[in-house]
């Protein structure tokens, strides 16, 4: 049997620790690596146009599946483009293994064409980035990256020398077994005994919750009906905790709507629930706050605690579900539920006035209508802006469907790179970009990555000629727009001479037939849906909390508009409300 070298070995290791493809741009100093995936038949090669578009595809790969998933990037300026993707699949902790290639190993600290030094570059976006100088070095630095990523739910980096790559591996390399997946954390008994205590003690408790309950959606139901609990969420909650939820009081945040700023400050204790939810000013200040989450660092970096435990949210409500005495007064839960179902209500009819017949069309009734006609366990991958908007008030989780998108970091353009990463892990699976014509037009020419691949993502392109989000936020500074107005082209032609199927919808009478056309097509396809730039209404008066942050009155007034099929949700769980 033929010596392997650095790369082969580099790439076995890989495959071993789950990772089925390498995103990325080919190029000189990734060669050996490159010409190593070829040769082996458990990892392939996922050629895209732009290498932010493989660490985008990669960390929505790993939030699909929860495995380990990898992106590589030539020497300087080709690595360079991954870190805006790194930063996003950093900050949504998913497992992502980077390989930055280098220059010549002897080239290195004197100037040398393209030299950076990605090292030192990444390691803001990583847990772990070193750099392989030495064959000798292999397969242990590896292994530590692949252990520092799966093991802390993040990204590492390898930088590797070209060089190095195409040199001999160590003869008799130790190569350990490697960690694929997370233990669960049990919180210790002192935190688990104060907790208990506290729910006890509070006539009022409000859940918030955030990502980190994922897989534990029935013991939350279960903790909630026993305590008698609003529950409420933030965005990346927003699809492990909403459905068959009768505690559901909405989104608190920008985006929010219903009654979850209510519940969480009119309550005696808040619980927060696997959430780093980044906005302090929808906290409040003045009840008793006590935080769950399995990263430490995480633990009251964003409001007071009385109380920071320490473990996963399921492990911790399985703990907690036996011991807290249950509660038999249910009126603050009633209380929110019909504030919540009022709150919906009221923007609800923004919404439904002549929607139907509204040209341009209203982005709204684009987002209604998509939700109804998508698969029941469909991919939403949501670009950043207004789009997130739709996504919060319309699409209708179910445990079933997915909907990720750029939440933490907040990038534009995310939407159709996690697109290609989230169809390679299914092809069968629905996979639908919601994509804004800004984001989609920065990283457009990734939509040749879905016909080279005969991927079948389905790009729904809500195209309003602006960069929507951002003119809001000038309007609500007191700001004029500017800046913010794209001249576009009708981009269903562009994605015909493509070779992927395009339609252009300009009325409403249009839309549901060219979705339903879009989602029959076996390959990847466009829908571009002229959208009205105005649909959200501008209050007549700029407040100062308004300018401050976006706090409450901004997510309050400026962005009512409609939520879709939450309204009809609300006024199930008020059925549930026992009446005097």
């Amino acid at each position: 049997m033929a010596k392997q070298n650095v790369a082969e070995q580099f790439v076995d290791i890989l495959a071993r620790a789950g990772a089925r493809r390498l995103y990325g741009v080919v190029g000189d100093s990734l060669n050996p690596v490159v010409d190593a995936v070829r040769r082996n038949p458990a990892i392939d090669w996922v050629h895209v146009r732009h290498e932010e578009t493989a660490a985008f595809a990669a960390g929505a790969e790993a939030q699909i599946t929860g495995k380990l998933a990898a992106c590589a990037g030539s020497c300087g300026p080709g690595n360079l483009h991954l870190i805006n993707g790194l930063y996003d699949a950093h900050r949504s902790m998913a497992p992502v293994l980077a390989l930055a290639s280098h220059i010549p190993s002897s080239e290195i600290g004197l100037g040398y064409f393209q030299e950076t030094h990605p090292d030192q570059l990444f390691r803001e976006c990583s847990h772990y980035s070193e750099m392989i100088s030495s064959p000798k070095q292999m397969p242990r630095l590896l292994q530590t990256a692949i252990q520092n990523a799966v093991g802390r739910s993040g990204v590492s980096v390898v930088s590797l020398p070209g060089d190095i790559a195409d040199r001999p591996a160590p003869e008799k390399a130790v190569e350990s077994a490697l960690v694929t997946a997370r233990p669960t954390v049990r919180p210790g008994d002192a935190e688990i005994d104060a907790l208990v205590a506290m729910i006890d003690e509070a006539d009022k408790v409000t859940l918030f919750c955030g990502s980190g309950t994922a897989g534990a959606h029935a013991e939350v139901m279960e903790f909630a009906g026993k305590i008698k609990s609003p529950v409420g969420h933030a965005l990346r909650g927003k699809e492990h905790i909403q459905y068959d939820n009768p505690y559901d009081v909405g989104m608190s945040g920008l985006l929010g709507y219903g009654a979850a700023y209510e519940a969480t400050h009119e309550c005696d204790l808040l619980i927060l629930l696997g959430t780093d939810f980044p906005y302090n000013a929808f906290l409040p200040d003045d009840v008793k706050i006590a935080q769950v989450d399995v990263r430490p660092e995480h633990l009251g970096r964003r409001s007071k605690l009385d109380l920071a435990v320490w473990g996963d949210v399921r492990e911790t409500l399985r703990c907690l579900i036996p011991r807290v005495r249950a509660k038999d007064n249910r009126r603050f839960l009633d209380r929110m539920l019909k504030k919540h179902a009022d709150a919906l209500e009221g923007v609800v009819k923004a919404y439904t006035r002549k929607v139907e017949k509204h040209v341009p069309i209203h982005p709204e009734y684009v987002a209604a209508v998509l939700d109804e006609l998508a698969d029941e366990d469909a991919v939403f991958t949501v670009d950043t802006g207004m789009c997130n908007v739709w996504a919060a008030r319309y699409l209708t989780p179910n445990g079933r469907r997915r909907v990720i998108g750029s939440f933490s970091h907040g990038s534009m353009a995310n939407a159709l790179p996690m697109a290609i990463g989230a169809q390679f892990t299914d092809r069968r699976r629905q996979v639908v970009s919601m994509s804004g014509d800004g984001g989609f037009a920065m990283l457009m020419g990734d939509f040749l990555t879905l016909v080279q691949h005969d991927l079948p993502v389905k790009v729904v392109l809500f195209n309003n000629s602006s960069l929507g989000m951002v003119e809001l936020e000038m309007l609500v500074a007191g700001l004029p727009s500017y800046g913010t107005t794209n001249k576009n082209p009708d981009f269903a032609a562009v994605a015909r001479a493509c070779g992927a199927h395009g339609v252009r919808v300009e009325k409403p009478r249009q839309l549901a037939g060219a979705l339903k056309d879009a989602f029959r097509h076996k390959g990847p396809a466009l829908v571009d849906i002229v959208t009205d730039p105005n649909a959200l209404s501008i209050p007549p008066k700029i407040s100062a909390e308004m300018v401050t942050g976006f706090a409450l009155s901004a997510s309050k007034i400026v962005l009512d508009g409609g939520v879709g099929r939450m309204l009809q949700m609300a006024r199930s769980n008020l059925r549930n409300v026992p009446r005097p």
